[in-house]
Parts: structure tokens; C-alpha cells; sequence
């Protein structure tokens, strides 16, 4: 235990589960629900987007997006998270994570909305003006990734942080599933009002031109959300972690968290004063002292974010391929447009429902009782038994009677992606840095998962691809096929075992304790 700790972070370690908590968790979690639903919900209309822009007549296939087009799509909102994740980050150690909060609500309320409304009829108009308030969109969720994970993980308790954190992100999970269901919804309605016969009967007929409105409708749909917790989230009170010892601001921390905590607090201004100006608790990110208390742990968290998303991601954003490849889901051809995107939003909307929600909770509920390091390695542990699972015998997979069997294979592998890395990789590096790094540590690790997101979304875009023409859509080189995509990120998940090696379990201690920020001997950090 810290000798040296503030009373009025003493007071939130060890406060009871209150109402302020339940609030934090939505005001912060609205905007990963928004986050998720922005950053997947693209993969519902790429389809479509290549049917009404990328038609040719002479083709016995519906259009698709072209490869650098759908690379873009699919990748460029990541470019922008990974690039406000580290600006953003870096901000909210700088002015304050409240300051810096609303900015990033703002952008991803006015990108979603400015991405459905994309200009131009002609293909490079509409795909240029998408891909750049896709970008900015990207930008606004990037800043949510370390400021929401850091708010929360200041406010909360030490008996319940982990679960106060994953509750945060587990609302990505509900993300998910209601861009499923708005895309459900949107082209069931779209379906009914608007009949067409499916492609092979009339190629330009199977698309109406209403369906342009379908995709505008389910991408903007993610602003709701985010405008609604605005303004809660302009009301909460900067933390007093940030107040008291980055700010230095004694007084102000102890009268926030009097009216938080409904409880009398003293202002400890002379403590406060030194445990600032100890020389210990002033190291900076690219020092000797940095390095020897806190290097390995942020490779720990680099490294095992950026192999998770590189999975998850190559998994999330390309089901529908994976789907089509295994036969679960129809041959384009067989379908109109606006079923098409019926079908693919069905079947992302049971992954969903199956094996992510679920999965995101199980951590919530086990994360302050088994650890973060245990969730974790189990999580890459059976990530990997699965991926190989489905990847050695992918024949036996692709035949119909086992379509349903590969579902609930898939399926496990996201149940244990979230009830494991995808949960504590978001936890632990707003936990294991000091308060004056914390952002930017949290936003540099999200910031080569979103790196590892990237290698995901463009390399499994090639890789995924057959060797024989047929096997591959328009325009695309030969890759090595599902099969050993799927090996490959087996492997990938065997690596991210190995790597959570690095990372200390902070279960049950206090920030100050895992930090050594108020220790009165320098170098007392946990060591992993």
C-alpha cells in the first residue's frame, strides 16, 4: 500500500459502489457504442456500395468495390482513429481528460452524419468525400479509446476498476449488434417498399436506385447516440487523480470529489505539493527512469494489442467474405442488392448476439475475481485452438451439413477474443502508467492496436483471396486463400500469448500503488 496517499484519492479506492460509477460507466460507454458502431458498421454496405458504384452489365457477377477502393473504405476510418488516438492521448495529459472530452463527441457527431451524406453521383466523388469524414470520423473515435478508458479507471474503486473499465468497453458489443440490427431494419423496410429480382434474372434491375439511401441511413445512424450523452459528459467533473496530482490542484480535487462522493474532504495542499516535486514522480516519457520502471510493461501493452487486432479485425471487418467463402451465406448473384445487405447484417447480427456481447460481459464479471493477465492469456490461449480449429480441416467446414457448426466455431473465437484480449488489452494501460502519462501511454498502446487493425483490414483484403481466378473477386491478385489466412492468425494469436508475459496483473491494488507515484522510495513499481 502507498505510505503517502491523498485522502481524496484514498476516498475514491475505497468507496462502495455508488450512482456516479453507473453514470461514468454510460456517459463514457455511449461513446464506444458509437465507436463500435461506426468503425464496423461499414462492413454491412461495402457490398452495396460496390453493386450501385462499381456495376458492370457484362459481368455475371453484382459489382464490387474495387481492391485500393475497398482497401480505403474499409481502412482509412482506422488510419484516423490510430492518428487521434495518439493526438488525443497526448491531449488529455496535457490539458485535462474533461477539456479534451467533448472535442472528440463533437467530431464523431458530425463525420457520422457528414459520411451519409457523401457527395456526388459519379463513383470517386462519393467514395473521396465518404473516405474523408471517414478519416476525421476515425479521428474522434481514436481520442475516446484513452480518455474514456482513463476517466473511468480514475473514478472507479480498486475492488471494482477492472470491471468498471471492461463495462466501458463492453458497450462496444452493443455496438455491434445495433448496426446489425439498424441495417436489419433499414433493408427489411427498403426490401418490402422497393421489390427487385435478383441479379442473375435482371442485372441492372436487382439494384433500385433507392438502395443509395440504405448505406447514407445506416452510417449516420451512429451520430444518435453521441449527441445524446454530450451534454452529461460536459457536466462531469474533471478526476481528481488528473486535479490533484498533475494539475496540482489540492483544493479543487477535494471539492469535486466531496460533491461526487457526497463525504466531507480535506484539500491536502502541502502533500500534494510533494509528492509533485519528488523527482521520482517526474520522469518523462522518453526517460532513463521511464524506461527502467515502465518500458516492459509498455511493450507489454503495444505489442499484445497490436497482434489482437490484427486478428480481431481481419475476423470483425470481413465476415461476410468468410461467410460467402463457406457457402452460409448465398452467391451474390442469387440475391438483389437490398437483400444482400439483409443477409449479411443477419449473420453479423448472430456473431454478434452469440459470442461478442456475451463474451464482453463474461470479462466484466470475472476480470476483478480471476485477473486481467489470467482473461487475457486464456483469451489468445483458446483464440488460437479455435482459429487452427477452423482453419486445418476448412474443407470439412465448407460442406452445408457443417455450415452451422462453422458458425458456432467463429463464433467462439469472438466470445473469447472479447472474454479476453479485446477487453484487458483496453484495461490494463489505464491502470499500470502514473497519472501525468496515463493518456498518452493508454493512447500510444491503442494506437498500435489500431496499427495492427490496419495490417488486418488491408492484408486479409489480398490474403483472403483464392489462387484461382474464380476464386477471387474482380481486380484482386492471388492470395493464399481462407484456409491459411486462418493459420496465419492462429499463429498471430500464439504470438499474443506469448507477449502477455510482459504485462503485470493489477487486480485489486490502487493506481498510486501500481505506479509508485506516492511511494516515498523511488523504483517501488510492480514488476510483471
Amino acid at each position: 500500500m502507498a505510505r503517502n496517499q491523498l485522502g481524496v484519492l484514498d476516498a475514491l479506492d475505497v468507496a462502495k459502489t455508488q450512482w456516479y460509477h453507473f453514470t461514468a460507466i454510460v456517459i463514457a460507454g455511449m461513446g464506444f457504442f458509437t465507436d463500435a458502431y461506426d468503425l464496423f458498421s461499414i462492413s454491412l454496405v461495402t457490398k452495396l456500395l460496390g453493386r450501385i458504384y462499381y456495376f458492370n452489365p457484362n459481368s455475371d457477377k453484382p459489382g464490387t468495390l474495387p481492391p485500393n477502393v475497398a482497401a480505403a473504405v474499409n481502412g482509412v476510418a482506422l488510419c484516423g482513429t490510430l492518428a487521434g488516438q495518439l493526438f488525443f492521448g497526448w491531449l488529455g495529459d496535457k490539458l485535462g481528460r474533461k477539456r479534451v472530452y467533448g472535442i472528440t463527441l463533437v467530431l464523431m457527431v458530425v463525420c457520422s452524419l457528414a459520411s451519409g451524406l457523401s457527395l456526388g453521383h459519379q463513383p470517386k466523388g462519393v467514395m473521396g468525400t465518404l473516405c474523408f469524414f471517414r478519416f476525421w470520423l476515425g479521428f474522434g473515435i481514436g481520442g475516446d479509446y484513452p480518455l474514456s478508458a482513463t476517466i473511468m479507471s480514475e473514478y472507479a474503486n480498486k475492488k471494482t476498476r477492472g470491471a468498471f473499465i471492461a463495462a466501458v468497453f463492453a458497450m462496444q458489443g452493443f455496438g455491434i449488434l445495433a448496426g446489425g440490427i439498424v441495417a436489419l431494419i433499414v433493408s427489411s423496410a427498403f426490401d418490402h417498399a422497393f421489390k427487385a429480382p435478383p441479379y442473375s434474372d435482371a442485372r441492372k434491375g436487382s439494384t433500385v436506385p433507392e438502395a443509395d439511401y440504405i448505406w447514407r441511413i445506416i452510417l449516420m445512424f451512429g451520430a444518435i447516440p453521441a449527441a445524446m450523452t454530450y451534454y452529461w459528459r460536459m457536466k462531469m467533473p474533471e478526476t481528481a487523480r488528473y486535479t490533484a496530482l498533475v494539475a496540482k490542484n489540492a483544493k479543487q480535487a477535494a471539492t469535486d470529489m466531496s460533491k461526487v462522493l457526497n463525504v466531507d474532504l480535506e484539500a491536502e495542499e502541502e502533500k500534494v505539493e510533494k509528492i509533485t516535486q519528488e523527482r521520482s514522480h517526474n520522469f518523462g516519457l522518453f526517460s532513463r527512469e521511464f524506461a527502467r520502471r515502465h518500458g516492459i510493461h509498455l511493450i507489454g501493452t503495444t505489442t499484445t494489442w497490436f497482434l489482437l487486432d490484427i486478428a480481431y479485425y481481419s475476423s470483425n471487418l470481413f465476415q461476410k467474405d468468410i461467410f460467402s467463402k463457406v457457402g452460409w451465406l448465398p452467391k451474390a448473384a442469387t440475391m438483389n442488392a437490398i437483400h444482400e445487405v439483409f443477409r449479411i447484417a443477419k449473420a453479423q447480427t448472430l456473431i454478434a448476439l452469440c459470442g461478442t456481447v456475451p463474451g464482453y460481459w463474461f470479462t466484466v464479471a470475472f476480470i476483478d475475481h480471476i485477473g486481467r493477465f489470467a482473461i487475457q492469456l486464456m483469451g489468445f490461449f483458446f483464440m488460437t485452438v479455435f482459429m487452427f480449429a477452423l482453419a486445418i480441416p476448412y474443407h470439412h467446414w465448407t460442406l452445408k451439413p457443417n455450415h452451422i457448426g462453422f458458425v458456432i466455431m467463429y463464433s467462439l473465437t469472438f466470445f473469447f477474443a472479447n472474454f479476453g484480449p479485446n477487453a484487458t488489452t483496453f484495461v490494463v494501460p489505464a491502470e499500470i502508467f502514473p497519472a501525468r502519462l496515463r493518456s498518452t501511454c493508454h493512447g500510444i498502446s491503442a494506437a498500435c492496436g489500431k496499427a495492427g487493425a490496419i495490417v488486418g483490414a488491408f492484408g486479409f483484403l489480398y490474403a483472403a483471396q483464392g489462387k484461382a481466378l474464380a476464386d477471387r473477386d474482380a481486380g484482386y491478385p492471388a492470395g493464399i486463400g481462407v484456409k491459411n489466412s486462418l493459420i496465419m492468425l492462429g499463429v498471430i494469436n500464439f504470438f499474443g500469448m506469448l507477449f502477455t508475459l510482459l504485462v503485470p496483473e493489477s487486480k485489486g491494488k490502487s493506481l498510486e500503488e501500481l505506479t509508485g507515484e506516492n511511494e516515498d522510495e523511488p523504483g517501488e513499481t510492480e514488476q510483471p
